[in-house]
């Protein structure tokens, strides 16, 4: 039977490879990923070895020094030791990034608006026009039929006309904005969809604003506001209420971003509205790498 020793000390140091292939990722996850870890291989091996009684007094005492140590105690023992960049949440944060406004050029714009501001900010010259250009399109055209509307997908890339109110369209999601970004900063767009709001904090606490969708009241939506369409690729439930903005700051009652629709800069709304509105509308982000 292997040591319950060896067995440990193996598995901590195929830990430390791994670790030096998520530099990419943010120090949270980096310090839950170590600690969940060790505890999965604490659990493993004394579930290889269980034959004798003793080993559960020494795989909780092992667990109980390891959560008592310094690699748990603080983040600085694991940029010390593994080389694992921690990013630290502030308490309040406010960048400071020009403010670009969709009108009148483009409506229906503020997707890719709100991509030109995050680029600019990255050191990429780009304006939104040019983004508005070259920017997926879904084509689908719009019909209704027996009650049922039948449309684009916001998923695949933008639906309808973004430079005008006269024909119909809608707006774009985080996918095709992400794969646009990407041709402009190769290998350093980081698309945090699906996260949590804290993760969006940990960028921004960096320095790099953050790009997201939202609604135009910056608070969750009743379900009458909501509509479902059938696309070529299934059917997408939306509202015309979305939005795209900057996220440019929090402290810890407000966010803070600059809005396409309206121009300004560093414009506030409450934090906990505006964190169940961006969950409302799928948990779309994305920002740049360092």
């Amino acid at each position: 039977m292997i040591s319950l020793y060896l067995l440990i000390a193996f598995i901590i140091l195929l830990l430390f490879f791994l670790l030096r292939l998520l530099k990419r990722t943010s120090g949270l996850f980096k310090s839950t990923f170590f600690l969940l870890f060790i505890i999965t291989t604490i659990v493993t091996a004394f579930t290889l070895d269980n034959s004798k009684k003793e080993n559960v007094a020494k795989a909780v005492g092992l667990l109980k020094n390891l959560v008592h140590s310094p690699v748990f105690k603080t983040s600085d023992y694991l940029e010390e030791h593994f080389d694992l960049p921690i990013i630290k949440i502030k308490d309040q944060v406010l960048l400071n990034v020009p403010a670009i406004s969709q009108i009148p050029d483009l409506p229906r714009g503020c997707e890719v608006t709100s991509l030109a501001m995050l680029l600019n900010n990255a050191g990429v010259t780009v304006g939104k026009m040019e983004l508005a250009e070259k920017v997926k399109k879904d084509h689908t055209p719009q019909r209704i039929s027996n009650g049922e509307i039948y449309f684009g997908n916001p998923n695949d890339g933008f639906v309808g006309n973004m430079y005008n109110f006269q024909e119909p369209g809608f707006g774009i999601y985080h996918k095709p904005i992400a794969d646009l970004a990407e041709k402009y900063l190769p290998g350093k767009i980081k698309d945090l969809s699906g996260s949590d709001f804290q993760e969006l904090q940990i960028h921004l606490s960096d320095g790099r604003p953050v790009w997201v969708i939202t609604n135009t009241s910056y608070q969750p939506l009743s379900e009458d506001k909501f509509q479902t369409w059938n696309t070529p690729t299934g059917k997408v439930k939306i509202t015309y209420k979305e939005h795209s903005v900057l996220i440019t700051g929090f402290d810890p009652h407000y966010i803070y971003f600059n809005d396409p629709l309206t121009g300004e800069k560093n414009k506030k709304a409450p934090i906990k509205d505006f964190e169940e509105s961006w969950v409302q509308m799928g948990r779309q982000a994305i920002t740049y790498l360092p």
